[in-house]
């Protein structure tokens, strides 16, 4: 590891940390320091924050309680920022492993859900009469059922989704994010930079850490 030799601790801070009840948030956990091996050390275990039951599910840590909290534990270290300037802290419980029944359910409502989205897509368009004039215009023959057409059409329908989604089962086809999901992140995005500007609105006083009760330095 490089040895920065300066009166400097060099801070970024991650967009987002996981917590369960009661833990304690250290330093380490919300961001990457970079300064001399043994200050590094010491200064990674310094604790920002506990959470107690009435704080809510949500707190957010911000570059002056870093500051505040390293001033504190070391007077006249200077501290820079780089990147984000807060932490999203989320409080969830013990993970539980999924029940097999309801993983069924939501497999058999997504399974019948798009296959009747796409049933009605087609109708809505006059797929059908589109595929018998596409056949008449190949052949020169009216097909009421022209199945060597739909068949294969139906088989492109499916790889197309396998093709958009980038992904079969739980292995996908390419390091490229599918267009799901890079809505998803989006969506995540969004909601996180909410959630941030709704607790720093909620905090008191300055810097600190912004509790889900409504705020607590």
């Amino acid at each position: 590891m490089t040895t920065v030799r300066t009166n400097t601790l060099y801070v970024r801070l991650r967009k987002r940390l996981v917590i369960r009840p009661g833990d304690t948030v250290r330093l380490g956990d919300v961001a990457r320091l970079l300064a001399d091996d043994e200050r590094e050390r010491r200064l990674a275990g310094l604790v920002l924050y506990r959470h107690s039951p009435e704080d809510g599910d949500r707190a957010v840590i911000d570059m002056l309680h870093v500051i505040r909290a390293v001033s504190e534990a070391e007077p006249g270290l200077d501290v820079e920022f780089v990147g984000e300037p807060q932490t999203l802290v989320t409080v969830t419980a013990r993970s539980q492993k999924p029940i097999p029944g309801m993983l069924v359910v939501a497999w058999l409502l997504l399974f019948f859900g798009s296959g009747l989205t796409i049933m009605n897509f087609h109708a809505d368009v006059g797929m059908l009469e589109v595929h018998r004039r596409m056949t008449e215009l190949i052949t020169g023959t009216r097909a009421e059922r022209p199945l060597w057409f739909q068949i294969p059409y139906s088989i492109g329908v499916g790889l197309g989704m396998i093709l958009f989604f980038n992904r079969v089962i739980r292995r996908k086809l390419s390091e490229e994010p599918s267009p799901l999901e890079v809505e998803m992140y989006q969506y995540q995005e969004n909601v996180d930079a909410y959630v941030v500007a709704d607790e720093m609105r909620k905090l008191h006083g300055g810097g600190g850490v912004s509790r889900g009760n409504g705020g607590r330095g």
